[in-house]
């Protein structure tokens, strides 16, 4: 009697395994004839190490390192440092949340560029925040629970921590971009060498100190959550050959000199908190976004400058960026178009969660407070007006005393800042009815029903499209 039909197994799952070892097994698996099972038994017994050697750093195929991921986290660093670790496009993790937790008690990071003068300075500044941040929190707890009484319905516990996450919504306006918070990352190797490389090239210190950290640490085994494999270090092959984006740095200057040489005088203009472009020619798109990081122009005013100008001082700029014939590798990200082109002008802390939808191309300019400040209206509901308006005067008197960098790290997340997001038409739906909820922070709900808005200027059809909620629809006991 014949036995029965067992169809083989189509579905075979992999246990964790070291990440260039995972990516040495996945590698050879579709470059050979074998099974699953036999690849991994082979790189059991092989050196990992030396083919990443061959095949990643000398052959260019970077796709290999896609295959191999590590999770990593960074404890006591700055929101600007986490806001510049998470600066990926491919990139998975989250960071401490300023609206649901209490960082009264948190004592900022000093930037290490300062003198002993500028950093006694720097740390009376952001402790006179960090008291007005206090205040504002109290007072705003108290107005709520006065003016937005439990219902029957809703549990104590859920509705004081309500009430509380809505403070901190109003609160965190006056938290220094210093203060500490922790990140926590899942990234292939490949994304996480750019990362490092992107990182030893900052202008900020503390980044190019994290970023030597990260080489460290990847050249040793985990520290967290050890098991009996976990004696092998994590990418030691990516710590070897880790080096500063010096390309990067030096593109940088380059387009801020060339910038100082060809543009005209600026033009005076009031920023929109959303200035939406569709640009229609695509080379003066490019120029336009590789001078927006280095000015602190519009988009739109960088974009009509650059239709104007003859050819052959377009193609000056595109081979500065590209360094003409001698051109290797990958071309910067300003090089990336879509059809819509919103320029932002937005507090620190809306950019903070706007900045982790990643299916769009993004820019920044300097952080600044030459943009001035967001108040939010419940400041004045709550009685809070005067605390808060004398915590931003002071630091905005220290800031003027500060060197840059360093000075970016004594901005509240109140400061406001110009950024660039590039986008196709799912993206702006989504962005705009997903942050425009009543559930979000009433900083981006704005920012995102004016998406809406801008789109359904230009687009009647495609606006009408996005059913985003107006930020006067509130239910402060909905999260």
């Amino acid at each position: 009697m014949p036995l029965p039909y067992s169809a083989p197994k189509r579905v075979l799952t992999v246990a964790p395994m070291p990440p260039e070892k995972l990516a040495y097994a996945l590698a050879r698996y579709s470059r050979s004839p074998d099974s699953i099972r036999h690849s991994l038994d082979w790189v059991r017994t092989h050196d990992s190490a030396k083919f990443l050697e061959s095949f990643y750093f000398q052959y260019g195929h970077a796709s290999i390192a896609d295959l191999g991921h590590v999770t990593i986290c960074f404890e006591g660093v700055s929101e600007l440092a986490a806001t510049e670790i998470e600066d990926e496009q491919l990139w998975d993790g989250q960071a401490r949340s300023s609206r649901y937790q209490d960082f009264s008690k948190a004592e900022a990071i000093l930037p290490p560029e300062f003198t002993a003068h500028e950093a006694r300075l720097y740390a009376t500044s952001t402790e006179a925040l960090l008291n007005a941040y206090r205040d504002v929190q109290r007072r705003m707890q108290a107005f709520l629970e006065d003016s937005l009484p439990r219902p029957d319905d809703m549990k104590p516990d859920a509705y004081r921590r309500n009430l509380t996450a809505r403070a901190f919504d109003v609160a965190r306006y006056l938290l220094p971009f210093g203060i500490p918070t922790g990140v926590g990352q899942v990234t292939s190797i490949r994304t996480l060498e750019k990362q490092v490389r992107r990182l030893l090239a900052s202008e900020f210190q503390e980044l190019r100190e994290i970023a030597n950290e990260l080489v460290q640490a990847c050249a040793l085994p985990p520290d967290c959550g050890l098991e009996a494999s976990a004696a092998e270090a994590i990418a030691p092959t990516l710590a070897r050959h880790a080096d500063a984006d010096e390309r990067a740095t030096h593109l940088r200057a380059d387009l801020t000199e060339w910038a100082k040489d060809h543009l005209p005088a600026p033009i005076e203009e009031s920023p929109k908190s959303v200035d939406l472009t569709q640009p229609s020619d695509p080379l003066a798109d490019i120029c336009a976004t590789l001078l927006f990081p280095v000015t602190d122009r519009s988009y739109r005013e960088l974009y009509e400058c650059a239709r104007s100008w003859p050819i052959a001082r377009k193609k000056d700029l595109l081979d500065l960026a590209t360094g003409g014939s001698k051109r290797r590798g990958e071309l910067p990200r300003q090089f990336r178009g879509a059809p819509y082109v919103f320029d932002f002008v937005m507090d620190i802390g809306a950019y903070r969660d706007m900045h982790r939808h990643r299916r769009c191309q993004q820019l920044r300019q300097q952080y600044t407070h030459k943009l001035g400040y967001e108040t939010p209206a419940a400041v004045a509901q709550c009685g809070a007006e005067q605390v808060f308006a004398d915590a931003l005067r002071h630091a905005n008197a220290a800031i003027e005393k500060l060197p840059q960098p360093g000075a970016q790290y004594l901005l509240p997340l109140a400061a406001r800042s110009r950024f660039l997001f590039k986008m196709d038409f799912a993206e702006v739906d989504y962005i705009s009815r997903l942050r425009s909820g009543v559930k979000g922070h009433f900083s981006y709900r704005k920012i995102a029903w004016e998406m809406k808005q801008a789109l359904e200027q230009q687009d009647p059809v495609l606006g009408a499209l996005i059913e985003a909620t107006p930020p006067w629809i509130e239910d402060p006991l909905k999260r």
